[in-house]
This record gives C-alpha cells, structure tokens and sequence, in this order.
C-alpha cells in the first residue's frame, strides 16, 4: 500500500503536469470567454488581435516560453518576499487579463492550494484574512512543492526563451 506522501506527491505531479501541458489552452480559452462577454468594440478588438497572437507559432513559443521563465523564477521570488506577496506580484503582473502568463500561473497555484488545504474563495483573501500562521506556512509549503514539479515539467517540455 502506498504512502500518503508518496500519494499526495504523485497527486501533485499529476496535476504540474496538467497544468503544463494546458497553460496555453488555458490562455486561449481566458481570451475567447472574455471576446465573448465583451461589449465594447475597441476592448473586444484588442483581445481578438491578443488572441490571434496567442495561434500563430511566434506567439505560442513566446508565451510559452514566458510561463516557463516566470514557473522557474517564482520558487525564489516565494522565498526571499513571501508567498502572500509573490501571488499579489502575480495579480499586479496579470492585471486581470485573460490569458496573460502571471493570470495563468495564479490560477494554477489558487487551484492546487484551495483544493489541498480546503479553501473556499480568494486564495489572496483567504492568506491575509483568515489564515493562521502555521496555515500560511503551510501553504507556502505547498506552492513550493507544487512549483518544484511545474519547474520540471517547464523545463522537460516548454521552449525556453531569452529570459532564462
């Protein structure tokens, strides 16, 4: 019978590498929801062009290979600032945008700690309203765990771009 840590660890790396695997369909799907419900013209013009961007091959290693630089910069940034302050960063970086890589890469962590810690709502609401501390830790635990896989799959399977 397996462990419970070996379990949560393959649980984790499924999901890693689901996310990898998806980034960039996540994106294109942010980008169509958002063209969809949009009324103003000027704003659904510039999100069809974001799109377009997003199918053609230039644009699909460019984005990749930013999610990629960004999954592989993010342990550190948690680290040296926090992880209430890195998911805020990734907010800020995103600015609500569909299918912007920051948006993407918050949704993947939010998605992965409000399931294993059992959270409803806003992971950033939840991390500086209601958390304990021994929570925060926790969680700041888990995103580096999870991390720790997106980074290997990144590596294994998006491009890599100038940014290093």
């Amino acid at each position: 019978m397996p462990s419970a840590l070996r379990t949560l660890e393959q649980e984790r790396a499924k999901y890693a590498w689901v996310c990898v695997q998806n980034c960039l369909d996540q994106a294109i799907q942010q980008l169509e929801t958002a063209i969809n419900r949009e009324i103003e013209p000027k704003q659904r013009e510039n999100l069809k062009k974001r799109l377009q961007t997003l199918q053609n091959e230039k644009g699909v290693n460019e984005w990749k290979s930013k999610y990629g630089s960004l999954v592989r910069k993010l342990p550190s940034y948690i680290l040296t600032n926090g992880l209430g302050q890195t998911l805020a960063f990734l907010k800020a970086k995103g600015k609500g945008e569909p299918g912007n890589e920051h948006e993407v890469l918050y949704q993947h962590l939010e998605g992965w700690l409000q399931r294993q810690l059992g959270i409803n709502g806003n992971l950033l609401d939840w991390l500086v309203n209601k958390a304990t501390s021994q929570q925060y830790r926790l969680a700041t635990m888990g995103a580096l765990a999870l991390l720790q896989w997106l980074k290997r799959f990144a590596e294994a399977e998006l491009p890599k771009g100038s940014e290093g």
